[in-house]
């Protein structure tokens, strides 16, 4: 019985004993840039747009601004020329690269347009219908035996239509990051007085800032899809995944924000 060991062990030592090292060199296509575009309108506010281009995964990490970059909103037979201004904006924590003085008025049903075009000839256009806000009806919360509590959001769905929502949390301010966060559809509340929950997370005392978003289907995809690259993104067992845009000729959103908020203090 030993021989047979030995006759079976021997394979394994000359496995073990090879060099299994192997270089590959991998060719890479060229990185062409495109335009990247990032816009939410905003009722009462001015326009304010994002332009960047993308850079290669072996790029140094610097901004890629497009300062020739022309950007127009289109809308009642209107074309608006924004300025290039890069800044920041600490209302919504975002920068921007181009901005104007009028502000956003648009009723439910109203469709806006947006072109952006550079010295290369490159051009990214989107367009995007205004959305009705979705009131709460009601927040309610509850203490559990180790005074830890939960809390509802309440809304009513539009049966006629099919409606796409994104529900966020947050405690004390809006500067701090979402506690919870989801985009989903009324695919299975169609017509429905329908809550959003939170698991026994809080406790009295704590100010919570909830937002109710009514956004529309092209929104809700690149929110999926760019979730789905964050996960992907140094995962070597997950499946690439592409941003889902809502804009022609580049990479990116344009979108309008409707909106319900309230906020609450939690108490027995």
């Amino acid at each position: 019985m030993k021989r047979i060991l030995y006759l079976y062990l021997l394979p394994l030592f000359f496995i073990l004993g090879c060099n299994m090292e192997k270089e590959i060199e991998v060719v890479l296509p060229e990185h062409e840039p495109q335009l990247v575009v990032e816009c939410y309108l905003e009722q009462g506010y001015p326009f304010q747009v994002t332009v960047l281009e993308t850079s290669s995964y072996f790029d140094s990490p610097t901004p890629p601004l497009v300062p020739d970059a022309e950007v127009y909103i289109t809308f009642r037979d209107r074309r608006i020329k924004l300025t290039y201004n890069p800044a920041f904006n600490a209302r919504n924590n975002r920068y921007f690269t181009h901005s104007s003085t009028e502000i956003m008025d648009g009723a439910p049903g109203e469709v806006y347009g947006i072109e952006v075009v550079d010295g290369q000839g490159r051009k990214v256009t989107g367009f995007t219908t205004i959305l009705p806000k979705v009131p709460i009806i009601k927040v309610e919360w509850k203490f559990n035996e180790k005074d830890k509590a939960y809390v509802l959001t309440t809304f009513q769905d539009d049966p006629n239509t099919a409606n796409f929502y994104r529900y966020m949390t947050h405690r004390d301010s809006l500067e701090n990051g979402a506690q919870r966060e989801f985009v989903t559809s009324d695919e299975l509340t169609n017509g429905k007085e329908t809550s959003y929950g939170s698991g026994y997370d809080y406790e009295e005392g704590d100010t919570l800032i909830l937002s109710l978003y009514h956004i529309e289907e092209q929104y809700y995809d690149f929110l999926r899809s760019t979730e789905d690259a964050k996960n992907a993104n140094g995962n070597p067992f997950a499946q690439p995944s592409k941003i889902k845009s809502s804009v022609q000729g580049g990479l990116g959103i344009f979108t309008n924000l409707a909106f319900d908020r309230d906020t609450v203090i939690l108490k027995k």
